[in-house]
């Protein structure tokens, strides 16, 4: 039987060895210099975005930085084409004037509708500023939605849910050792080892003793090892009432036209990102570690 220390070096051969570091560690920034990094451009979209699945309504999302620079955009099927560019303006306007778009409407429905003349503006509500320890970074816009409500609610959800972001650890590549009573305990509840990091990885010890829900996880590749029991997984083919349960995340039913695989103790599975995935039948207690690997952070330096 192959040991857990064994099975890491080999699941991770799976996908490539670790690029060597030097200098400072690596770590992931949502914000750089007062401005938004890429990465919290692309968090703060995908806060909106996640919103927006779990409602099931249309729209398109724009992010801008302090001077009105696009940073990140995207437009869910079926919302109207000219609300990209509403989108942007909305943005735009936010972090021009440091100010919700809201505002905006509210004056021009009372009255000040001289307003309307100014070049590059649009006051249209959907359009949030993205204040970090009251520094104005960045902004977003919201059109197209069911309604210009729900424009403007899905722009302050993603803003208030950026504030709670906690940011992520650094990988130190340090050396971490689990005895084999922490181990045993791990699979007796299911618990992770090595939790999410910068480093693009992480280890559960899993305990399944019933069937769960379809998966996809779109940016993370599954390494699974068996250590007992049997249970059958449905991989491929389509997922049943599929619902998005994060920026990345999709959850469903079941899995129909996938492909049944029996496994058991000692079998090694290798699911990649994007591919669906469902524990379909289980027998008793089966334990299995899963190593998670983010896509791209194989070969990232």
């Amino acid at each position: 039987m192959i040991t857990a220390p064994l099975l890491l070096v080999a699941l991770t051969s799976l996908v490539g060895p670790p690029t060597p570091q030097s200098g400072p560690a690596l770590e992931v920034r949502l914000i750089a210099d007062g401005q938004l990094t890429e990465a919290g451009a692309e968090r703060l979209l995908a806060l909106a975005l996640e919103e927006a699945r779990r409602r099931g309504t249309t729209g398109a999302f724009a992010v801008v930085d302090r001077t009105g620079s696009l940073l990140a955009f995207a437009r869910l099927d079926r919302t109207f084409p000219a609300a990209s560019r509403v989108a942007l303006g909305k943005a735009q306007t936010a972090a021009e004037f440091q100010k919700p778009t809201a505002v905006f409407e509210e004056l021009i429905n009372k009255g000040r509708t001289s307003m309307t003349a100014l070049a590059n503006f649009t006051p249209l509500a959907g359009g949030v500023p993205l204040l970090v320890d009251g520094l104005m970074v960045g902004a977003i816009g919201v059109s197209g939605a069911a309604s210009a409500a729900e424009d403007d609610e899905l722009a302050r959800h993603a803003v208030t849910g950026f504030g709670s972001v906690q940011p992520a650890p650094a990988c130190h590549n340090q050396v971490q050792h689990f005895d084999g009573a922490a181990v045993r305990s791990a699979f007796e509840k299911g618990a992770v080892l090595v939790g999410p990091n910068a480093c693009g990885y992480e280890i559960h010890a899993s305990r399944r003793t019933a069937p769960g829900q379809a998966e996809i996880h779109a940016d993370e590749t599954d390494l699974m090892y068996v250590i007992s029991g049997t249970a059958t997984l449905v991989t491929g083919g389509l997922v049943s009432s599929p619902k998005a349960t994060g920026p990345a995340e999709v959850r469903g039913t079941a899995i129909t036209e996938g492909t049944e695989r029996k496994l058991a103790a000692g079998d090694v599975l290798v699911i990649p990102a994007g591919v669906p995935h469902w524990f379909s039948h289980v027998d008793g207690a089966f334990l299995y570690y899963v190593v998670k690997v983010k896509s791209g952070m194989e070969s990232r330096s």
